[in-house]
Order: structure tokens, then C-alpha cells, then sequence
């Protein structure tokens, strides 16, 4: 299931794998002031993203955005990737459900790796701010980038995405 917290606790709770280590040591050089990554992020346009290829098939997206309102937003999966959502500037609510109790509206598409869900009242809520991540697992439907409060509030977050270890 989802993770959540700092950096220090998600690195302690994750699988010692080479995609978590590309994961921890970009985010270690995001958060090093003056860092290629730090200074890129904060270069990112309002509305504006970036892909950039890390190593082993790892990659990050990195993002500036305003929060949304709950009704902008949506329920996803994924299958071929586990999300590392770590926000650098800002805080942003994100909702977490087990799969097994989500309805599909979109199938599966594979090129995005994205699946689409019905809403859902029964999600849990997170609350992540700068320095803080939370990762989410094939099992785990989320929805990212929601306001905490009334007025949004300008985010920049990175999300490592790590491939699903091939199945033994």
C-alpha cells in the first residue's frame, strides 16, 4: 500500500532495489540547493513539465502547477510504474484507494500506462508539503494535485517513476 512522510521514512520503508537508489539519489541532488535538478525544478514555467531520463529505465517528471479543486481532479493506476511524488515547493492533497474497491472508467492505456477510476468516497487523505513524498504502488489508486484549501497554491514536485520489477 501507499507510502507517506519524509524522505528519511521512505527511503527506510522502501525495497533496497536499483530503482529506489536512482529514485533516493536524484531526490537526495533536488533538494541540494544549487543542484542541477534543484535549479531545473525551480526553473519549471507554471503549467509547465519536463521529462528527464535517470537510469535503469527510471525517469522523473518534473512539474509546476496550481492545486486543483477536488471535482478538477481524477482517480489513476498504474501498472508498469511505481510513483515517487515528492513535493519540492508547496502542498498539495492527494487521495489513496485500494484498487479492489475502485470501478474502472478508462481501461488500461498502455502508451501513458494509465488506468482511469470512477470517483470514490472512500479514499484516505494525504497531506504532503515540501521535503515530503508518498509513493504509490501498482495497487494504489490515487489523486494528486488537490487544493488543501480554499485559494491553490503553486506546487513544484517531481515524480520518479520506477519500473515494476518483472515478476519471478
Amino acid at each position: 500500500m501507499a507510502l507517506h512522510g519524509s524522505l528519511d521514512t521512505i527511503r527506510t520503508q522502501t525495497p533496497k532495489t536499483e530503482g529506489f537508489a536512482i529514485a533516493f539519489a536524484y531526490l537526495d541532488e533536488l533538494f541540494r540547493p544549487g543542484s542541477p535538478a534543484h535549479r531545473r525544478v525551480q526553473g519549471i514555467a507554471l503549467d509547465d513539465s519536463a521529462k528527464t531520463e535517470l537510469a535503469g529505465g527510471v525517469f522523473v517528471i518534473e512539474q509546476a502547477y496550481p492545486t486543483r479543486l477536488r471535482a478538477d481532479g481524477f482517480f489513476e493506476s498504474h501498472r508498469r510504474f511505481i510513483d515517487v511524488q515528492a513535493i519540492f515547493e508547496g502542498e498539495e492533497l492527494m487521495e489513496v484507494a485500494d484498487i479492489a474497491r475502485m470501478t474502472v472508467k478508462q481501461p488500461y492505456n498502455e502508451k501513458r500506462d494509465l488506468i482511469i477510476y470512477d470517483d470514490s468516497t472512500e479514499a484516505s487523505l494525504l497531506r504532503v508539503y515540501a521535503g515530503q513524498a508518498a509513493v504509490f504502488y501498482p495497487c494504489d489508486v490515487h489523486m494528486p494535485t488537490l487544493r488543501l484549501r480554499a485559494t491553490a497554491v503553486n506546487v513544484r514536485k517531481s515524480v520518479v517513476k520506477i519500473p515494476v520489477p518483472a515478476a519471478t
